[in-house]
């Protein structure tokens, strides 16, 4: 009998080490080591997909000239957002992780395009929920498809068992951290097993050409739990965000082999499962009677896809020796930036002032185009002033106080004059972006700071 080996693994990264450290010498973290039992004396593992397919892959070298370059057919879900962020369909063999926040509707979005997809044979595999529990679930979705199968299982070898009698198309595991692997001897969640399950079903995936959705879990810091290298053996990353008191949820794009990862797939939470938002602008700007300071509405982009935003700002005097500065949806550090220079070069006296800033419906934004609108919203707060509800703003600001250019300026005002709004502020520098056809809207190019102020206040 050869002797069973302990290793050293890292909770953060993932770092493998003989013997125990204080710090791990890969991330710097300080007592994140755990002793996991690690069977080094198995035979390989018998791979239980063997004939799932009849074509078998050549294992010999062969040169790039000789690869037949052949168009890949995506599966094309019923669902348009989910297309919109994996790059229009589901690649044949990738493996695609998603990860989110406990309760956000992981599972509620994937069951339901299980579902919905019913010319697909797919298989569901749920370490977390019973039969009855998923059952109550698509009840309150009300899709009926014959073709979705389910597995209440963890041990990866029963799996590959039961998949290798299915012969699903489509494979969702709710989620990878509840799976244990026979040839790892440590419990379900820890370092070794998550990388051990991920690389089998990996495997799986490119042998036999399904796709493979792994749901999983995230950190109280945000980040996916379990080791870095679960991020970089997957074809997509995509994180599920939102807040639970918003019925608005955002599917984001964090790595993507087969399409862009500056995509974004808007969903709104209802008591009939996802429904994917196809105007998110009508929503994310509120129609209000009354003209009410401190707020602006800002032409952003993300992806492709141009979208209308409320900005809300509340600027007071601050009553506690340090002023306040909350935000949220917005870059904390860039709103620091952006009150610095209204301080220098607009001479307002922000230091002394309580800063409130939220992006209206919940959401998080990061295209620097915000920077004007966020801009404007001080100022009319700080000055009492309603912003007329016809206008709204895109340009980046630069430290000197100058409208910076933004990129696909064209797709931005369309979407403003679609929605009815009457001016729409730019850079001057802008204009050469244009593509010469006549709006509806009126157009109105700024290089400073000075000049928005002058022609709003």
């Amino acid at each position: 009998m050869s002797k069973v080996k302990t290793t050293f693994f890292c909770q953060q990264c993932g770092y493998e080490s003989v013997k125990w450290a204080g710090q791990c010498p890969s991330c710097n973290q300080w007592n994140t080591f755990v002793e996991e039992v690690v069977h080094k004396n198995i035979p390989s593992k018998e791979k239980e997909w063997n004939d799932f397919h009849a074509e078998k892959k050549n294992g010999k070298t062969i040169t790039l000239s000789q690869v037949k370059a052949q168009q890949e057919k995506r599966i094309i879900t019923p669902d348009a957002e989910l297309n919109r962020v994996l790059g229009n369909g589901i690649v044949p063999g990738s493996l695609i992780l998603v990860a989110g926040e406990p309760g956000i509707g992981k599972s509620t979005l994937f069951l339901q395009t299980g579902l919905l997809l019913g010319e697909l044979k797919v298989l569901y595999i749920s370490g977390e929920e019973s039969d009855q529990q998923i059952k109550m679930r698509a009840q309150r979705l009300n899709i009926n498809n014959d073709n979705f199968y389910l597995l209440t299982e963890t041990s990866t070898q029963v799996i590959f068992q039961e998949i290798k009698k299915l012969k699903p198309e489509l494979v969702i595991v709710d989620s990878v951290q509840t799976l244990q692997s026979p040839f790892i001897d440590s419990s379900p969640g820890s370092v070794s097993q998550i990388r051990e399950c991920a690389a089998e079903f990996q495997q799986f995936a490119k042998e036999t050409g399904v796709p493979v959705f792994l749901i999983g879990h995230i950190t109280k810091e945000g980040s996916i739990a379990g080791p870095k290298i679960l991020e970089h053996m997957v074809d997509t990353v995509l994180q599920f965000e939102g807040d639970r008191h918003y019925a608005y949820r955002i599917l984001r794009t964090l790595k993507n082999r087969f399409g862009s990862t500056a995509e974004l797939g808007i969903y709104e939470m209802t008591d009939t499962g996802m429904k994917g938002v196809i105007n998110p602008s009508e929503i994310l700007v509120t129609q209000k009677e009354d003209e009410l300071s401190g707020i602006a509405i800002a032409a952003t982009i993300e992806g492709m896809r141009p979208l209308l935003i409320e900005v809300q700002a509340l600027v007071t005097q601050s009553v506690y020796g340090t002023p306040q500065r909350t935000v949220s949806g917005f870059d904390n550090r860039r709103l620091q930036l952006l009150l610095a220079i209204l301080e220098k070069r607009g001479g307002f006296h922000f230091g002394v002032k309580d800063v409130f800033l939220n992006i209206a419906g919940g959401i998080k934004v990061e295209d620097p185009s915000l920077d004007l609108a966020v801009l404007c919203a001080l100022l009319s707060s700080y000055e009492d002033v309603p912003i007329p509800h016809n206008i709204c703003f895109t340009g980046e600001v630069g430290l000197s106080g100058e409208i910076r250019a933004v990129n696909r300026v064209d797709q931005r005002i369309a979407e403003a004059e679609k929605l009815g709004f009457e001016k729409i502020i730019v850079s001057k520098y802008s204009r050469k972006g244009l593509s010469g056809k006549n709006y509806n809207i009126e157009i109105l190019s700024m290089s400073r700071v000075e000049e928005v102020y002058k022609h709003l206040f």
